[in-house]
């Protein structure tokens, strides 16, 4: 019983001492909550979503139509790509026409008839002369279809008469581009005989620059103007006719041509009569050939366009006509976009 009884006490103080050693343990912190290892800070984001579709090109369902003169010059092709440049980049579908040559003037109303029946909002056109593509004008108005005049002005007073307009005009001010090439004439000669190649008679925009040749030439004190004869825009003629000119004026001393291709023949008529030292040749457009040509010490200079920004104009004009419904009215006054011209010598050829 005795042994019992110190068993039980025994038993009692083991508890208690554990019981005082559990309390005096240090308490376990509680269970952490799982948290990710560090990473690097990224912006919070939505949760993911179909992506949104592209709005309408607001321009894809225009198509507009171009008619140039001709591609065979190295000037209408720089305002093709002026043309489809900006168009593409508008996301307009363009179509740019052009003729074989400068000689068909009916062809060149044939097709802009033909794309008047089309399926075209707006036109832009460079006629061959002031007046062939009047009649094909007139069919546009009457369709409603925008028509843009380019390089080429089609004679105003023709075009009134037939009741008929167009909704604007872009261009390089070419009185301004023939005054400036005399201009340079007369600062490098001095005094002196000189002639004008005009282009093709009735073609407005080199009878701009042959009457702002003849202003400055005929201002200009010691300067003779001899004589001023057309080529049509061709090399061969213009080297016929600056032969002529030579023979009959073998002390000449300087050329103005209505553009780069007869600038070329009249150069080599220069040089064929052993003039080239004596008389310079000054030519329009600044076509790749003409500059080419400076840069060998033959062409003195040439007043060079920007067909590719004309074009560009023309475009953004006529697109801007048509998002507009603005084919223009014969009450209109006609909005003129002048692009400048810039003298190319060999200082800067």
């Amino acid at each position: 019983m005795k042994r019992t009884k110190i068993l039980i006490a025994m038993a009692l103080v083991f508890v208690m001492v554990t019981g005082v050693l559990a309390g005096c343990a240090p308490k376990s912190a509680p269970a952490a909550e799982a948290t990710p290892a560090p990473t690097a800070e990224v912006p919070a984001v939505d949760a993911p979503t179909a992506p949104a579709e592209e709005p309408a090109d607001e321009n894809s369902d225009i198509s507009l139509y171009f008619l140039l003169k001709t591609l065979a010059n190295p000037f209408w092709v720089s305002m093709k790509e002026g043309i489809e440049e900006a168009a593409a980049a508008a996301g307009v579908k363009v179509f740019v026409d052009a003729m074989n040559s400068e000689d068909e003037l009916g062809p060149q109303l044939d097709k802009m008839i033909a794309s008047v029946n089309g399926d075209y909002n707006g036109m832009g056109i460079a006629p061959i002369s002031g007046t062939n593509l009047i009649e094909g004008v007139v069919a546009a108005n009457q369709k409603g279809i925008p028509v843009y005049n380019i390089d080429e002005a089609i004679d105003a007073a023709e075009l009134a008469s037939a009741g008929a307009y167009v909704a604007g005009y872009a261009a390089t001010d070419n009185v301004a581009v023939g005054k400036k090439g005399a201009d340079f004439i007369v600062e490098q000669i001095g005094e002196g005989q000189v002639a004008i190649i005009e282009g093709k008679a009735g073609a407005a925009s080199g009878e701009a620059r042959v009457k702002g040749a003849t202003e400055a030439f005929t201002a200009a004190a010691g300067i003779e103007l001899v004589d001023s004869q057309p080529a049509d825009w061709d090399r061969n003629k213009a080297l016929d006719v600056a032969t002529n000119i030579i023979q009959q004026y073998p002390e000449i001393k300087a050329f103005y041509c209505a553009n780069d291709t007869m600038a070329l023949g009249v150069q080599e008529a220069v040089e064929n009569a052993n003039l080239q030292d004596v008389c310079i040749v000054v030519g329009t457009d600044g076509v790749d050939d003409a500059v080419a040509s400076i840069k060998e010490g033959r062409l003195t200079a040439t007043v060079a366009q920007d067909p590719k920004q004309v074009g560009a104009t023309a475009f953004a004009k006529l697109l801007q006509a048509v998002k507009d419904g603005n084919a223009g009215s014969a009450d209109a006054e006609l909005a003129v976009e002048y692009v400048d011209s810039i003298l190319i010598t060999k200082d800067n050829a």
